[in-house]
């Protein structure tokens, strides 16, 4: 047997290549990994000795040659190719083991479009696709990873068929996600990221038990390492539908950055969210919000969970906690709770991993756009546009119910009071339907909005929307403003006392 050694991720390489030595196995190798492999004692045949042509144009070609892909594609099985190879003198490459030119490292290190552009592999695509290809013969490897699994199959006898065929198919993965990466690159540097396709490609990190339903499938896939270095279960097995539930409360919590924020999130809409003197009062804030929604809920931490939290969220039955950090403590509290799961991003403070395009299926497709971001400065810099100025507490709530609303469903209106969200509407089809449904449910939680802050993800086409408001005790507003009714609006607020600021964002979430 012959295998073919071109490697540039060379973790691991030199012990693979001794066990394929060991094994009677002869090496080909190319480059740098044969330099490497030379070093290291491994006994190797350069590319030009097979090809009988030197690399050339600085390697930009080697490999593609007859000798090379005709070792790879003829058919073992089939008399014509055998006879044809014979005849041209090519020998059978059995193994192929190749992975890429680093070029997602080359992109996130430099601007340079010359060293970009030479960090695009040509011949070590073409060998993967030619290996895969003829997988009913050949051994195609990708991946570091299976170094160990290749040699001991290939100690007992085990290169099956089956085998091959499963890494062909991570073969085409592993080439289809490198030119995929390479067209969309080019799209963002040269189209604004719209080019005529876009590819959205994502590794598997665990299969859910089921998707959204029991009779669908599910499972979470990373578009880089954000879960697989932030995401770790300590209890319990994450579901489709708590992975989507958690990445609306962990984005309301880390945005907030390092205060010690609580989210409750039910159904993938806030039901509880506070910012306290520490996290223990944040939660007891939160859950006064809406307390039946928040059973079996969500609960994002923005810090890390002990003990005395623990013992908290243990008097109810919350269904998941993500927290920053999660001691050993407070982990013991759950230990006889079997339905509690608990997970953490072993940080201290939680964290988001700001994807810069954000996309959503519709039938026969999807749409895509810029990811939409609540930036700090879009508070800080709203402009008063009634003639009673914010208190500096009020400004803080005004600054908790605008995030809120920014990141949840349209349309909705958000109420905070002393640092806690008071009252939610969401999802509604009318803007003043939702504010009205938020003083309904904070009047049967016995809470009162007297003094709160209140903010809109988009503009209110009406003053009607400030004259409930006021109705409420709401004494500062704070929306995107854009309405051409706008003068109306402020009007309504100027004749209630409060104090109106626009931020000149909308945040539509749909």
């Amino acid at each position: 047997m012959r295998a073919l050694i071109s490697v540039s991720d060379k973790r691991g390489i030199v012990e693979f290549a001794k066990g394929l030595r060991d094994l009677g196995i002869e090496i080909i190798s190319t480059g740098g990994t044969y330099k490497l492999l030379k070093s290291e004692g491994v006994k190797a045949l350069e590319i030009s000795e097979v090809t009988k042509f030197p690399e050339m144009f600085d390697g930009r070609v080697k490999t593609l040659n007859p000798y090379i892909h005709g070792g790879i594609l003829h058919k073992r099985d089939n008399i014509e190719h055998i006879k044809c190879a014979q005849e041209q003198g090519i020998k059978p490459i059995d193994i192929i083991c190749v992975n890429l030119y680093p070029f997602k490292r080359t992109i996130e290190k430099t601007d340079d479009f010359d060293e970009i552009i030479e960090n695009i592999d040509i011949g070590g695509p073409a060998m993967v696709r030619s290996g895969a290809k003829n997988f009913a013969s050949v051994l195609t490897i990708t991946d570091s990873g299976d170094y160990d699994e290749v040699i001991e199959r290939l100690k007992s006898n085990r290169n099956t068929l089956s085998f091959r065929r499963e890494m062909m198919i991570k073969a085409y993965e592993h080439t289809a996600a490198y030119d995929s990466m390479i067209a969309n690159y080019m799209n963002e540097r040269f189209k604004e990221g719209f080019g005529d396709n876009r590819f959205i490609v994502g590794k598997k990190v665990f299969d859910t038990r089921y998707g959204e339903n029991p009779h669908q499938k599910g499972a979470l896939y990373e578009f880089e390492d954000f879960f697989s270095k932030n995401f770790k279960a300590l209890k319990g097995e994450a579901s489709f539908n708590n992975l989507t539930d958690i990445n609306g409360a962990v984005k309301i919590a880390a945005s907030f950055m390092r205060e010690p924020a609580v989210s409750i999130i039910k159904h993938a809409n806030p039901c509880g969210f506070a910012i306290g003197e520490n996290l223990l009062e944040s939660y007891e804030l939160a859950l006064k919000c809406d307390p039946v929604s928040a059973f079996g809920g969500v609960v994002a931490i923005n810090g890390t969970l002990d003990k005395e939290l623990a013992q908290k969220i243990n008097e109810i039955f919350i269904e998941v906690i993500i927290a920053a950090n999660v001691t050993n403590e407070a982990l013991e509290v759950f230990k006889d709770k079997k339905r509690i799961k608990i997970f953490t991003q072993q940080r201290e403070y939680l964290k988001v991993a700001n994807d810069r395009y954000d996309f959503k299926h519709i039938e026969g497709g999807f749409v895509f756009q810029q990811s939409d971001r609540v930036l700090e400065e879009e508070v800080k810099n709203a402009k008063l546009v009634s003639k009673k100025e914010a208190t500096p507490k009020e400004l803080k709530d005004l600054e908790i119910a605008y995030k809120i609303a920014a990141l949840t469903k349209s349309n909705c209106v958000v109420y905070v009071k002393d640092g806690a969200m008071a009252a939610i509407g969401m999802g509604m089809t009318s803007r003043v339907d939702a504010a009205k449904c938020a003083l309904l449910k904070a009047r049967q939680s016995n809470l009162s909005v007297e003094g709160s802050a209140m903010a809109s993800e988009a503009f209110f086409p009406f003053r009607d929307s400030i004259d409930e408001a006021a109705k409420a005790g709401v004494k500062a507003v704070i929306e995107p403003g854009g309405s051409i009714r706008d003068d109306e609006v402020i009007e309504a607020a100027n004749d209630h006392g409060m104090s109106l600021y626009f931020s000149n964002f909308r945040h539509f979430l749909h």
